[in-house]
């Protein structure tokens, strides 16, 4: 271990293992960085699924971003906690989740929000829900660009779709989401010639709507490995969530990219086993797992550790014959998918001048906050 490291935590005999760390400097830094990609800082997005933090969301407002997007009612309530100015649900709300945004809209009036629609079905119910309240709801129509998750054809029907969305009266249709998060090539120029071809669908469309006599949509395109191609068109807003804390899987993936890694799971050895292996206090509950093992975890102070096994509470890995370590060291982890595994913590514990400072609660992680 480098005892200057950046993420040495000098009294981490405080700290219980496991724990999701963040270091509040670096992610201002990611901010900084960030908002130096892009021509305009309205054109920005960002996704807040990663961190799922007020005061994540609160650094982002300080820095001049008003738009925000999130995928359930409970980010969209933490944003409007944070009086964010615009908030896209990126969902389409179907059942309760429609009545929940709707409770949200008129809880937070301070607050813009908007959601996703991609069928004739949703859209007149949004649309009915809407005028019972007496309220409206701006729509974005969802476009399948190749991630073949939800979203229509982005031709004839998706251009009737926007036909049929203004024609509604609770609802107005004010611009395209075309989400390609299928695009993750770790080749730039690879990635980027699949981006161009799927924002194309979108492009044309757009201007089929144009050229029809309706103003222009706006276009929402991307996540984070297509985020610094976006950037470079005009007017198109960009959505990259994991920028905010960053992870080993997007630090390999997107090398282009200079985000700073800003969050880490502290894991502590537990029992070692035979003469070679240790037992860490990192299992399924403590690190997102739905990647192979060897691409769950990488310890930025044990890198040449082998995952063997994991389970719910622990985690077996390999240090070889001879090696130094001992029950209670302390390992450094850094998450191969940092979003789903802030989802798996209440908390995170900010690191500031290498010592503990406090916390930041990840309430957007519960389904329901208040609403």
């Amino acid at each position: 271990m480098t005892q200057g490291a950046w993420y040495i935590i000098k009294d981490i005999d405080k700290l219980d293992t496991p724990a999701l760390v963040i270091y509040p400097d670096r992610v201002k830094e990611n901010i900084r960085i960030l908002k130096s990609i892009i021509d305009d800082v309205a054109r920005l997005r960002p996704h807040v699924k990663t961190h799922k933090s007020k005061d994540a969301a609160l650094l982002m407002l300080d820095a001049g971003i008003t738009k925000f997007k999130c995928a359930t009612i409970a980010e969209a309530e933490m944003l409007g906690m944070s009086k964010a100015p615009d908030v896209l649900l990126a969902y389409q709300p179907v059942g309760p989740k429609l009545d929940r945004l709707i409770k949200l809209i008129n809880a937070y009036p301070d607050t813009k929000y908007s959601c996703l629609v991609d069928n004739g079905v949703a859209a007149k119910n949004i649309s009915d829900a809407a005028l019972h309240h007496q309220i409206q709801i701006p729509v974005y129509i969802d476009l399948n660009v190749g991630m073949n998750r939800t979203g229509v054809a982005p031709g004839l029907e998706a251009f009737q779709l926007y036909v049929d969305c203004d024609l509604l009266k609770g609802i107005t249709p004010v611009g395209l989401h075309a989400y390609d998060g299928h695009i993750h090539d770790t080749d730039l120029e690879i990635r980027t010639k699949k981006c161009n071809e799927a924002f194309e669908l979108a492009r044309k469309l757009q201007e089929v709507i144009t050229q029809k006599g309706y103003p222009e949509p706006i276009i929402v395109a991307g996540g984070s490995p297509t985020f610094p191609i976006h950037a470079k068109r005009a007017v198109v807003e960009c959505s990259p969530g994991t920028f905010i804390y960053w992870d080993r899987g997007y630090s390999l993936t997107c090398v282009e990219q200079p985000f700073l890694t800003a969050a880490l799971v502290l894991s502590r050895v537990i029992s070692l086993p035979d003469q070679t292996k240790l037992c860490l206090d990192v299992g399924h509950k403590s690190i997102s797992a739905e990647n192979e093992l060897a691409k769950r975890i990488y310890f930025l102070n044990a890198p040449q550790l082998v995952m063997i096994g994991q389970s719910e509470e622990h985690l077996v890995v390999d240090a070889g014959k001879d090696h130094q370590y001992k029950v209670g060291d302390v390992l450094y982890g850094l998450p191969y998918h940092i979003c789903p595994t802030v989802a798996l913590y209440e908390r995170a514990i900010t690191i500031e001048n290498n010592k503990i400072s406090g916390e930041w609660r990840n309430i957007a992680r519960d389904r329901k906050i208040n609403i």
